[in-house]
């Protein structure tokens, strides 16, 4: 992982983002950070440039972290989000979403969620208002069906890599029983190997709400990042429709990691 790239657009939203990306890299010298603003009209260059090197001068007051600025004019944010992702070959974005019933929600929470569709690349969404912990505990959601074609691992890898975390793996069915199926072992052996390097830890839970049971597992566990893997059937499906997804990141207060299979 050598590119990330944080989108700010003037708000305390975007820039908590930011400010947590910079705790986030500090002391990893080999990531460049890339602070991203797109605009509308071309008289607004000059203060889009003006406002990112003051946000970049103000972050570099207090965390060592390797960062660039890029401004582009765009008809379209998330378009030119996701060009910006292409040309610069980043491996993350990483982008703020409020939990407020306020314009801020309605744009920029919008637009995250919007980032977070496409295939570009993972996007680690940060709950307003979150602090920053150091990433020493990560839950990996799965819904323990054909995981071998369709867990991401390399780019997940990628991320545990940088910072080295205890891995906690999770399945929420509302019909798990005593012991585990047949199938559900199988797959369980196939991320057991797949993710060997990270001992991974792995957890079972019988129950039907399954963003609250999420959310309840990271608080009582110190989840510090939860990744999901966006898939196209599966219960994970259920989660990341726009109406589950909206609130599983609304009300989560983790960052959570969205990636694609």
């Amino acid at each position: 992982m050598n590119t990330i790239i944080v989108p700010v657009d003037f708000s305390q939203v975007a820039e908590h983002a930011a400010k947590y990306a910079a705790q986030l890299l500090q002391g990893h010298f080999d990531v460049n950070m890339i602070l991203y603003h797109s605009y509308s009209k071309p008289g607004e260059a000059d203060a889009a440039k003006e406002y990112l090197e003051a946000l970049k001068a103000e972050i570099l007051k207090e965390h060592i972290v390797k960062i660039e600025t890029l401004a582009h004019e765009e008809d379209d944010f998330v378009d030119g989000l996701e060009r910006a992702v292409r040309h610069r070959s980043a491996n993350l974005v990483i982008m703020g979403i409020t939990g407020k019933s306020s314009l801020a929600q309605v744009l920029f929470g919008s637009n995250t969620l919007k980032m977070a569709e496409t295939k570009a690349c993972p996007v680690l969404i940060v709950p307003e208002n979150t602090p920053f912990t150091p990433i020493k505990h990560v839950m990996l959601t799965s819904d323990f069906k054909n995981t071998l074609n369709t867990t991401p691992s390399v780019p997940i890898k990628d991320f545990l890599d940088l910072f080295n975390p205890h891995l906690h793996i999770v399945n929420v069915d509302k019909d798990h029983f005593i012991s585990l199926t047949e199938e559900y072992e199988k797959e369980k052996k196939d991320l057991k190997e797949m993710f060997a390097d990270y001992s991974p830890e792995f957890y079972f839970m019988r129950l039907y709400d399954v963003d609250e049971a999420i959310n309840l597992f990271a608080e009582s566990r110190g989840i510090d990042l939860i990744i999901a893997i966006r898939k196209n059937q599966s219960f994970i499906e259920k989660i990341f429709s726009t109406s589950r997804a909206q609130k599983l990141t609304y009300q989560s207060k983790v960052p959570i990691m969205l990636i694609h299979e």
